[in-house]
C-alpha cells in the first residue's frame, strides 16, 4: 500500500529535518517537495501538489541522495546533478520567491525512481506473502480478536486476527483511497462490515493471524443503470438498483475503470446464484490482457491507482487471486461507457450518499445484478436472493 506512501511519508520527514538544519539562517527557509518533471543544468522543474515550481540551481547547490530503505539525513550520501532524472522525487530547501513559483536551491535531497521502485517491489512481496485481507465479521474488544472473512473464487474462509503488542492501526479518511491520507487509528474504530488488511504472521493451519500492521476502512458497493455521463467533469449519474435513487459518481485521478469480460461475468454470476448445481467454479479462466485481442490499453489507467493498497499497485492480493484477476481485465475510460448501461463501483462510505468518488468501477456486470433478482423470483432461497448482489473484485472496497 505504499506506492505513493513511501515517498510522501519519507519526504515529509526530510522536510522537517531540512527546517532544523537551516534554523540558524537569518531568513526562514522553505522546503518544496515534488516530482521532477523536467530539468536543465540551471533548474529543476518540480510538479508539486500546488503546481509547478522551478528550483534554480547554482554552483553552491548541494545534492544528497536518500535511500527509501533508511530515510534519514544521517544516512544521506553525497550526490551530483547527474544523478537526478525526470520522475525522481526530490526535496529542495531554500528561500521561496514571493510569487511561490521558484526557489533558489540550497540543498536537493533526492530519491530516484529506481530506488523507490525497488522499495515498492519489496513491500509488494512482503504484503503478498505475509498479508491477509477481507471483511470484518466480528470484533471482540475484550480479547482483541478480529474475525476476518475472506471470500475467494472457491468460497469463504474465516481467520481470527489478533494484533501484536506494538501493532500499528491506520484508517482511511472519508472519500479517500490514499494510504498516505489515512489516519492513525485503533482497534476501537474497526467495526463489523469494514474492510481490513493486515501484515503479520499466519498460523500453519491458517486459522489465526498475528498482525503487526492493520489498515481498515468502511466501503460500499453500488450498482445501477447509467442515466447521464459528463466526460468533461468526469462524472457519471446512475439510478441505484437497490434504492432507486440517483447517485453521482466522481471518477477521480485514482479511480480504476475496468470491463468485466462477458462470458466470465455470466459464469461467475451463474455460479453465485447456484447454477442448478451443475455449474463448476469458473477457475482457470483468464480475462483478455490489455494490448491483446479483446483488451484495451488506457494510459490514464496504467499504474493507477491502487494508492490505497499495501505495497503499491498489486501489492497484497485478495483471497483467491481476485485482485490479480481484476487487474488483467481490459481497462476502459469514462468515454467507453454509455447511457443505459449497467455498472457497479466501490467507494468509501460517507455521509453524502448522493455523490461519491469511485475506487473501482466495473462495466459488464449486468449478470451479477440480475442474478439475485432472478433467484428471488424463483424463490430459490440461495445466496443472493436476500443478500443483494456480489461482484468479485468490488467487495470490501474493490481490491482494498
Amino acid at each position: 500500500m505504499r506506492q505513493k506512501t513511501i515517498l510522501l511519508t519519507l519526504l515529509v520527514f526530510l522536510a522537517g529535518a531540512s527546517f532544523a538544519v537551516r534554523a540558524q539562517d537569518a531568513l526562514k527557509p522553505s522546503v518544496v517537495m515534488g516530482e521532477v518533471s523536467s530539468l536543465t543544468v540551471s533548474e529543476i522543474v518540480l510538479q508539486t501538489k500546488d503546481g509547478a515550481v522551478s528550483a534554480v540551481l547554482s554552483d553552491k547547490t548541494e545534492y544528497k541522495r536518500v535511500s527509501p530503505e533508511n530515510p534519514s539525513l544521517k544516512t544521506a550520501v553525497a550526490a551530483t546533478f547527474a544523478d537526478i532524472g525526470a520522475g525522481d522525487k526530490v526535496v529542495v530547501s531554500g528561500i521561496m520567491a514571493a510569487d511561490k513559483k521558484s526557489i533558489p536551491a540550497r540543498t536537493v535531497y533526492l530519491m530516484t525512481k529506481a530506488d523507490i521502485a525497488g522499495r515498492q517491489a519489496k513491500d509488494q512481496e512482503r504484503w503478498k506473502t505475509r498479508g491477509i485481507s477481507g471483511q470484518v465479521a466480528a470484533v471482540n474488544a475484550q480479547t482483541k480478536e478480529i474475525t476476518v472473512s475472506s471470500r475467494g473464487i472457491m468460497g469463504e474462509t474465516k481467520t481470527i486476527l489478533t494484533p501484536k503488542d506494538d501493532a500499528k492501526f491506520r484508517r482511511y479518511a472519508p472519500d479517500s483511497v490514499r494510504y498516505d491520507e489515512a489516519k492513525t487509528s485503533s482497534l476501537d474504530e474497526i467495526k463489523v462490515g469494514d474492510s481490513v488488511r493486515a501484515l503479520g504472521d499466519k498460523s500453519a493451519d491458517g486459522a489465526t493471524f498475528k498482525a503487526e500492521e492493520i489498515i481498515s476502512g468502511s466501503f460500499q458497493t453500488i450498482g445501477g443503470t447509467i442515466t447521464a455521463i459528463d466526460a468533461a467533469k468526469n462524472e457519471i449519474t446512475i439510478t441505484n438498483i437497490q434504492t432507486k435513487k440517483p447517485v453521482t459518481i466522481v471518477v477521480g485521478q485514482n479511480s480504476v475503470l475496468k470491463q468485466f469480460p462477458a462470458e466470465m461475468a455470466q459464469r461467475f454470476a451463474a455460479f453465485q446464484a447456484g447454477g442448478g448445481g451443475a455449474m463448476q467454479p469458473p477457475t482457470g479462466m483468464r480475462p483478455p490482457q490489455a494490448n491483446q485481442p479483446g483488451g484495451q490499453t488506457n494510459p490514464q489507467g496504467q499504474g493507477a491507482p491502487n494508492g490505497m493498497r499495501p505495497g503499491g499497485g498489486g501489492g497484497m492480493r485478495g483471497a483467491g487471486g481476485i485482485d490479480e484477476m481484476l487487474e488483467r481485465f481490459p481497462t476502459i475510460t469514462i468515454t467507453d461507457l454509455k447511457v443505459g448501461e449497467i455498472i457497479a463501483f466501490s467507494s468509501t462510505k460517507t455521509q453524502n450518499a448522493d455523490r461519491v468518488t469511485a475506487i473501482k468501477l466495473l462495466s459488464g456486470v449486468e449478470p451479477f445484478l440480475k442474478a439475485p433478482q432472478q433467484a428471488a423470483g424463483n424463490n430459490s432461497g440461495r445466496r443472493g436472493a436476500d443478500a443483494g448482489f456480489s461482484i468479485p473484485g468490488l467487495e470490501g472496497g474493490g481490491g482494498f
